[in-house]
């Protein structure tokens, strides 16, 4: 299991334990020391450290997990679940976004169409994928890709990680807002399964506009939301450095998004999250996607249409308890 070199704030104490950890191996090499019970004795303080930081997030830890830059994206786990990626490009209106990716794919032998957005690693890629946030091009062209998956019968899988779609002004003049509306009616009536897999970030609009699928499902570490905590608190608390109160207040964890209905499965992660052991992510998750996958192929067309309605009607009921007299 790797150890990331990028530390969040509430991982430090895992840190300096490690440093001492190594300061003994080294202390015990250079002067033939047998050190082997104080060795012992600080890994299993990390062992406990660990279990009682990763047992205990809070949201907004969560959020943190799930925007961790060594995290992996959708990119890496398309090479580990499929074979053959045909990355396919542009809306054929205006661009090629390259923060919203599909193509063809192959998994467990049957052909399915990718479509997912796609962060970057370093300072220019980043720049390139424009931080994961798509435009109304990304957005179109993930429409006629999934209009092209139905034609040829093959099932969608989506993958969400963006902390919202882009809101510049040259977004805003090619109508961001109608592109994912459309997105939304037309993933709605899309004739073949479809399944979408939040993999860090989902924020607002920009991570529903590839998300209404037959099945949703989240990793342990990664949030959906309607807002992104920051700008929550910038609406509610007016300062954004109220962020991690509206993690709270918004409930920024899988298990409650399980427990609403929002998704049908929580992906689980190694402990500290997927970074840790991206191959271990990924196999949960190849798992689960083939378990979802292989239960909605199975439906006929009209069951499969009725089924994914009923599961969107039902989102966001609740019940008024009038007050006792």
């Amino acid at each position: 299991m790797e150890t990331p070199t990028y530390v969040l704030e509430f991982e430090k104490p895992l840190r300096e334990l490690s440093k001492q950890l190594e300061a003994l191996r080294q202390q015990s090499l250079e002067s033939n020391l047998d050190l082997k019970g104080e060795v012992v004795a600080i890994e299993e303080k990390i062992e406990q450290t660990r279990g009682e930081i990763y047992s205990n997030l809070t949201p907004w830890q969560r959020v943190q997990i799930a925007r961790h830059p060594k995290r992996p994206y959708a990119l890496d786990y398309i090479g580990m679940l499929c074979e053959d990626f045909q990355e396919l490009h542009g809306d054929r209106q205006f661009n090629d976004d390259r923060a919203l990716i599909g193509g063809t794919a192959f998994f467990n032998g049957h052909s399915v169409m990718i479509i997912a957005q796609q962060k970057g690693r370093d300072t220019k890629e980043k720049i390139a994928r424009n931080f994961g946030m798509p435009q109304p091009e990304g957005y179109r062209k993930a429409l006629r890709l999934m209009k092209l998956a139905e034609r040829f019968g093959l099932p969608v899988l989506s993958f969400i990680d963006t902390p919202g779609a882009y809101p510049g002004i040259g977004s805003e003049e090619r109508h961001v807002s109608e592109a994912i509306a459309v997105n939304l009616r037309e993933m709605a009536m899309l004739e073949v399964p479809t399944i979408a897999v939040v993999v860090g970030e989902g924020g607002s609009g920009g991570a529903l506009g590839i998300g209404v699928t037959d099945r949703v499902l989240s990793f342990e570490n990664s949030y959906y939301s309607v807002i992104s905590p920051e700008g929550c608190a910038a609406i509610l608390w007016k300062d954004g450095a109220a962020a991690p109160q509206a993690a709270e207040a918004l409930k920024l964890n899988a298990a409650t998004l399980l427990e609403l209905g929002v998704v049908d499965e929580v992906v689980p992660e190694p402990m500290g999250g997927a970074h840790y052991d991206p191959e271990a992510a990924g196999k949960a998750l190849r798992q689960s996607v083939q378990k979802h996958l292989q239960e909605i192929r199975k439906l006929p067309t009209a069951k499969l249409l009725d089924a994914r309605y009923e599961r969107y009607r039902k989102l966001g009921v609740f019940e008024e308890i009038g007050a006792k007299v």
